[in-house]
């Protein structure tokens, strides 16, 4: 009977990473060309710079406005650690492999690199699921999602590491296995060994459900029900305001960060899902090991995806990090007039002055938002529509706020800076 040797080369590939019985120059060697794995040092180095980057900068603006921050937004806080863990156990490993055209750190690193690369992998996957399904909650839900707190947020990032781990540490207790990749310069879960072992067929099933398709399905619809939501409250706030307001369209910037979020989501983890089926349940050893390299790159590019959407999109993001921004060009080019103010910080100091002048705007509600009795002299107006339609309340409640605390024209600018 022939037996292909790409075959007979990885089954030796396991062997030797479980028993220690062969050398490292067989079963570590790249089996893929030498351009190729150039080509994914290069991106593997680029994926790294611009990860720390993004990363960071999303953390340290998480940081500055600590004392604002949502409990939905401790997701977002939680998906940065992951794709920082991620980027800093990885990387550095892959990128010299990549280069040497050969795994370089010998069998035990190879474990470490496999177990880190699923942990962090999974935790950044069913974070983005249950920070889909939070804001479901809190925009399509309100009555429950104004109830979510802090701690209930603490809570489900506890699970979503809980979540990782057990798949992350089931091959080390003989729920699946941990290899060589195919390409032969990294490591991850054994592809090839639901063809020889049915616990590994069971661990490679439950994945696959449970860490792939699941997780897509609770994305997609929470964010089609938080379009048709918010698409019918926004509905219902322009025929209430003039024709200029209408101009400002929270729904677009809505779509685009779903949009963005499902497509984030897909582009990372749809290629590796699919050559791992094709491997697992196909024809393994017509999967060429360049097809593994392939969806290892786009699911490594996860790490810079995600903190580039939610500092695009989330608008208390982007204009705190504008504001950290300003202030550090002030201080880098302080002007001998000291009391000249950059552009568009008079604005800013106007805003505040306004604030400080009205004492209502400074009293806070148990849910942390401005409360204000009577300081708003079209407040009657905007509070008698929003009682008269339901549709105007359900806006209200998205934005988290009260009618009584702006004019209707302000609903618009209300839910484009606070809804995301």
């Amino acid at each position: 009977m022939d037996v292909h040797p790409e075959l007979l080369l990885w089954n030796s590939s396991v062997v030797s990473l479980q028993m220690g019985n062969t050398s490292e120059s067989t079963h570590f060697a790249s089996k893929i060309r030498k351009e190729y794995d150039v080509f994914m040092g290069s991106l593997y180095t680029t994926f790294c710079i611009l990860s720390l980057l993004g990363n960071s900068i999303l953390l340290l603006v998480a940081y500055r406005k600590r004392s604002s921050l949502k409990p939905a937004e401790l997701f977002i806080i939680n998906l940065s650690f992951s794709d920082l863990g991620m980027t800093v156990t990885l990387f550095p490993l892959a990128i010299p492999s990549a280069f040497a055209h050969r795994w370089l750190f010998g069998e035990l690193t190879c474990l470490c690199y496999a177990v880190c690369g699923v942990l962090f992998g999974l935790a950044s996957l069913t974070n983005l699921t249950a920070l889909s399904s939070v804001c479901c909650l809190k925009v399509c839900f309100p009555n429950y999602g104004n109830k979510f707190s802090y701690s209930h947020a603490c809570l489900m990032i506890m699970g979503v590491w809980c979540y990782a781990t057990v798949f992350a540490v089931g091959p080390l207790v003989n729920w699946g296995q941990y290899a060589p990749e195919p390409y032969g310069t990294a490591c991850c879960i054994d592809w090839y060994a639901p063809s020889q072992d049915a616990l590994s067929m069971s661990y490679i099933i439950c994945l696959f459900l449970l860490c792939y398709a699941l997780p897509l399905g609770i994305i997609l619809l929470s964010y089609i029900l938080i379009l048709i939501t918010v698409r019918g409250s926004q509905q219902a706030v322009q025929q209430h305001v003039s024709p200029q307001t209408k101009t400002t369209n929270a729904h677009i910037l809505i779509v685009k960060l779903s949009v963005a979020v499902c497509i984030g989501f897909l582009t990372a983890w749809s290629p590796y899902a699919v050559v791992a089926m094709w491997a697992a349940f196909v024809e393994p050893v017509k999967v060429p090991p360049f097809a593994f390299a392939l969806a290892a790159i786009f699911a490594k590019s996860s790490t810079i995806y995600n903190p580039v959407v939610y500092l695009i999109f989330k608008p208390n993001f982007r204009k705190s990090l504008s504001r950290d921004t300003a202030q550090i060009r002030r201080r880098i080019y302080s002007s001998p007039c000291k009391g000249s103010p950059l552009p568009g910080e008079k604005d800013l100091q106007q805003a505040s002055l306004r604030c400080n002048k009205d004492p209502s705007h400074s009293t806070r509600l148990s849910n942390g938002l401005a409360d204000s009795h009577g300081g708003c002299p079209h407040c009657s107006e905007a509070e008698h529509q929003c009682q008269q339609t339901p549709a105007l309340r359900t806006a209200c409640v998205l934005i988290g706020s009260s009618c009584s605390e702006m004019t209707l024209s302000q609903l618009p600018e209300k839910v484009h800076a606070d809804l995301l």
